[in-house]
């Protein structure tokens, strides 16, 4: 793990301003000797890739905000985000003769997947160099002419229909180009195409082999972008109507924790089970949670309206004597020192140090307490 170890150097300026002025302050030299002893862990940082963080089973949750005025704990199942997920399909019939990526392979948008061979593709390529050849000998015609009419050789009527037909032809082209990329683009000979990724994403499923013949619009691969997964779960009618979008729910299975929000709650019951749908967003940058897991959820329902601030019991660490919790950054974590007050069970509620609006590191949060300490010893010697 790459690791840094920051330590801001404003207490030592503070220090040296005051022996400077030669005030001799009995007071003020103590005050900046304690700052200057002080370790300033709000500049501690531990540096980790998303990779990195869930090989070291860290789990990353929100501050709870508000009273609490209960939650409801029902069971859930983790499911693609239908906005990150795509079907793959042949736009036109024809047989497999390549297939370049396979089930779970992360691709990028615009990388080829397969290649399609058939006479609908050559058809297609072929409109397309005929259109090329046309709009060629248009806008020669229209050079030729507009030097005619230069000369007064040629009359206006000759140049408008020169410049007509140009036009015509290149919309032509244009066309038939169009038709080429809705079919996949080239695929490397006049009678292929080529079947590309629409998004970023993953293979998550594959239908296509290779030499079978597929008929247009049947599908070959199903792609998702699993960064952000949904939590799909059911309530009573009662208790949705204690649900509003945006409720805190946290995500529950063996050995992993997370928070996500509220995006969804159906304003009409399943016809078949009496229930509300409700759907949330978690992220899953770290890859914890797979499709079709069954989960464990706990809604938080709003308080009395008080901006109290609980966390996880496991989210508190003590460094050099002081209560610390490890907050989030682009690019790991930084220590951040809090006042801790009561604990409400296996929450613990933050009388200073944080908004309510950062994403702390609970689970396994000592992990990071120990790189600290390591990277400390590493910087003494």
């Amino acid at each position: 793990m790459t690791r840094h170890f920051v330590r801001a150097i404003a207490p030592a300026l503070s220090l040296l301003a005051l022996a400077g002025c030669g005030t001799g302050a009995p007071e003020a030299d103590r005050a900046a000797a304690n700052a200057l002893a002080a370790p300033d862990a709000g500049q501690t940082l531990v540096t980790l890739t998303p990779e990195q963080i869930g090989a070291a089973g860290i789990v990353v949750v929100e501050p709870r905000l508000g009273g609490s005025a209960g939650s409801i704990e029902l069971p859930a199942t983790i499911d693609g985000d239908p906005d990150r997920t795509r079907v793959i399909s042949a736009a036109i019939g024809g047989r497999l003769v390549s297939l370049t990526r396979n089930l779970g392979e992360q691709v990028r948008r615009g990388d080829t997947l397969a290649i399609i061979e058939s006479r609908e593709a050559a058809s297609l390529h072929a409109a397309v160099e005929a259109a090329g050849a046309r709009a060629a000998l248009a806008r020669s015609t229209l050079r030729r002419e507009q030097r005619l009419f230069a000369e007064r050789v040629s009359p206006e009527q000759d140049l408008i229909a020169a410049r007509t037909a140009a036009t015509e032809a290149e919309i032509a082209l244009r066309l038939a180009r169009q038709q080429v990329a809705a079919a996949g683009g080239g695929g490397g000979g006049l009678n292929r195409l080529a079947i590309r990724a629409p998004i970023d994403g993953r293979i998550v499923a594959r239908s296509a082999v290779l030499g079978q013949t597929v008929a247009a619009d049947a599908e070959l691969f199903r792609m998702a972008n699993l960064d952000t997964v949904s939590v799909a779960a059911a309530l009573s009618p009662a208790d949705a109507g204690r649900v509003r979008p945006g409720s805190v729910i946290d995500i529950v299975a063996p050995g992993r924790r997370g928070s996500g929000r509220i995006s969804f709650v159906s304003p009409v019951l399943d016809a078949g089970t009496r229930q509300v749908p409700v759907i949330a967003s978690l992220d899953n940058r770290a890859g914890l949670w797979r499709v079709g897991e069954a989960v464990t959820a706990t809604i938080r329902l709003a308080g009395s309206g008080d901006q109290s601030i609980s966390i996880p019991a496991t989210a508190l660490q003590t460094i050099d004597g002081k209560p610390m919790v490890f907050v989030a950054t682009p690019t790991g974590f930084r220590a951040v020192p809090v006042t801790p007050g009561r604990r409400d069970g296996p929450m613990v509620l933050i009388a200073a140090g944080l908004t309510g609006r950062e994403r702390i590191a609970a689970a396994n949060s000592f992990i990071l307490k120990a790189e600290l300490g390591k990277n400390a010893a590493g910087e003494e010697d």
